[in-house]
């Protein structure tokens, strides 16, 4: 699990302003933009589009790529009770950018998800923007990672200790098997 979410923590130790990527219907990220805070315009289309929601959370979320660029997708939260017939999405956006195979573990599945849902594939080198992902709100994920690692550890330790050999607290030398 600390692995999956240092992705996450690294994005979450990022300072400054977002990169401004222009419009997304242009959009051809790169390797050096991945993971990377970015503020970006565009129009989202509605062919593969889903809405989701996700277990403990009140509002809802929606998927759908750029566009006239399926090569980039963009994740909006709807708040509670703004969902409906009349939700209209941004056109502004501000939030992280990463290949959609390297999002996270609140993002597995997605991809499986459109194909079930709209019978539409989302590209194998597609990139995903995480609408209002901002680095401060993702420390969260420096702490679980932290806390991750710490289990890990302990558990290292344990497993040395259970397997090393047991010192004589009088002598300091191992026990030695005595014969009958």
């Amino acid at each position: 699990m600390a692995i999956s979410l240092l992705a996450e923590a690294r994005y979450a130790l990022t300072t400054g302003q977002p990169l401004d990527v222009g419009d997304l219907t242009s959009l051809r990220p790169s390797g050096d933009m991945a993971n990377r805070y970015v503020r970006a315009t565009g129009l989202l289309g509605t062919t593969g589009a889903i809405r989701y929601g996700r277990a403990a959370e009140g509002d809802s979320f929606r998927l759908a790529p750029v566009a006239g660029n399926p090569g980039v997708w963009v994740e909006i939260r709807v708040p509670e009770g703004f969902e409906g017939p009349r939700f209209v999405p941004p056109t502004v956006f501000a939030g992280r950018l990463v290949p959609f195979q390297r999002a996270g573990v609140r993002h597995v599945g997605l991809t499986k998800s459109v194909s079930e849902q709209t019978e539409q594939a989302v590209p194998a080198e597609a990139w995903l923007l995480i609408d209002g992902s901002s680095p401060r709100a993702s420390r969260w994920a420096v702490a679980l990672a932290s806390l991750f690692i710490g289990f890990a550890l302990w558990n290292v330790a344990g497993v040395a200790r259970v397997l090393s050999k047991v010192r004589d607290r009088d002598t300091g030398e191992a026990p030695r098997e005595e014969t009958a």
